[in-house]
């Protein structure tokens, strides 16, 4: 009788890091995780900051748009910046100069100081930051995995980046409630400190020296490299509109619809939990599929984001809109990850910080007037009408953008350069 070996024990030894997980990627990912879940928990605590320190709505609505604002005014420059020296240390300093910002915020509201106008200046200054770091770090990010594994890469990535939200905003509600608004804030500084510590061990070989062009002129090549590939402002004119619509509908239209058809906030929270369930499932799914074609699949992924829309318009079923939510998440994350391919594919290492801003820019900067429209227009019409005006839509313009060659024919090389 032969005796069976014993299955080996799972030990922290037995651990293997991907071979394509450099350095720069894991240190990427940490730092990225680790301000993820400050700023989740932030979002949480803007509001509740203003109204702790006496203000109104509109005035939680006048702060937390200064951060969309000047973000959108400056990213720009944040890009022609970012491809103009060390990425790295852009990074480094974005993050410093926002925990001075998120800490000076933090600190005014715990001991009761904090005024209308300063709350405002804090909150831009972190806009300012967001527009120096974010093309930095997608240019760094695509760039720091080799070719062939860049898929994986970036689905675990987007899954690490989804996680600390889910993770932050968790942390940040409990917070709120055990210690107030304004330790939130502090946390979140402290979060941008620790991210900072870790970005500063960031390869610096892998950052982008270029020197010569003018701040005028590195913008001028981004918008020349920008408006020439017809499939990339197609696809960003097309998100500009449907994030509009998204965060329209999941910001202002779902909750209202919510409280009065599907039993109140309860259901709503089950709702947003299943979004952020599917985008940790469609980041996994992509971790094994490579599509061919990278934008014909995800811009069908991006076509689910029409589903809650759609949902909340014929169904009172909080499940059911759970379940169009959750086909939502996933099909952002397939939209997500193909798209970060793609970019890794086609656009030049020395341009793609700038190239970047000018998507980043391109894809945001209709949210705000979303988010305003959307009360106004449900209260003029009623919730229905707006809600299949958003399905469809959005169903519209995915369609749209798969009707142009340039966009329906990219495909996925199997080597880069080839």
């Amino acid at each position: 009788m032969t005796q069976s070996r014993p299955k080996p024990r799972a030990t922290l030894q037995n651990l293997r890091v991907p071979a394509w997980a450099t350095r720069s990627y894991c240190v990427q990912a940490s730092a990225a995780f680790t301000s993820g879940v400050g700023n989740a928990g932030a979002v949480v605590a803007g509001t509740f900051a203003v109204l702790a320190t006496g203000g109104s709505g509109s005035d939680a609505g006048v702060v937390a748009g200064s951060r969309v604002l000047l973000a959108m005014i400056f990213v720009l420059y944040g890009g022609a910046i970012a491809d103009g020296m060390s990425r790295p240390k852009v990074m480094v300093r974005a993050n410093t100069v926002n925990a001075l910002s998120q800490g000076t915020f933090g600190a005014l509201v715990i001991f009761g100081e904090a005024q209308l106008w300063q709350m405002v200046v804090c909150s831009g200054v972190g806009g300012i930051c967001q527009a120096f770091y974010v093309p930095a770090s997608e240019g760094m990010i695509l760039g720091s995995v080799p070719y062939a594994d860049s898929g994986r890469a970036f689905a675990v990535f987007r899954a690490v980046l989804n996680s600390a939200q889910v993770v932050g905003a968790a942390i940040g509600g409990l917070l709120v409630v055990a210690a107030g608004p304004g330790w939130v804030l502090v946390f979140d500084a402290v979060c941008f400190v620790a991210a900072a510590a870790l970005r500063a061990f960031l390869p610096p070989e892998v950052a982008v020296r270029r020197g010569g062009a003018t701040l005028a002129r590195q913008l001028q090549e981004g918008w020349t490299e920008f408006r020439s590939r017809r499939w990339l402002w197609v696809v960003v004119i097309s998100f500009g509109v449907i994030n509009g619509i998204v965060n329209g509908v999941q910001t202002v239209v779902g909750p209202i619809v919510s409280e009065r058809s599907m039993g109140g906030p309860g259901a709503w929270g089950l709702a947003l939990a299943a979004f952020g369930a599917g985008t940790l499932t469609g980041a996994l799914f992509m971790y094994v599929w490579r599509p061919r074609r990278m934008l014909v699949t995800g811009m069908s992924g991006a076509a689910l984001l029409a589903l809650p829309s759609a949902a909340l318009a014929f169904s009172s079923s909080s499940s059911v809109v759970a379940c169009a939510m959750l086909a939502a998440g996933i099909g952002l994350e397939v939209f997500s990850v193909n798209w970060m391919m793609v970019m890794n594919q086609e656009i030049p290492r020395d341009r793609m910080a700038r190239i970047t801003s000018y998507d980043w820019m391109g894809s945001y900067s209709l949210v705000p007037l979303g988010t305003v429209i959307a009360g106004p227009a449900m209260e003029s019409v009623g919730p229905g009408p707006v809600l299949c005006i958003a399905a469809g839509s959005i169903s519209i313009l995915c369609l749209l953008a798969l009707l142009v060659p340039d966009v329906r024919n990219l495909s996925r090389r199997d080597h880069e350069g080839q």
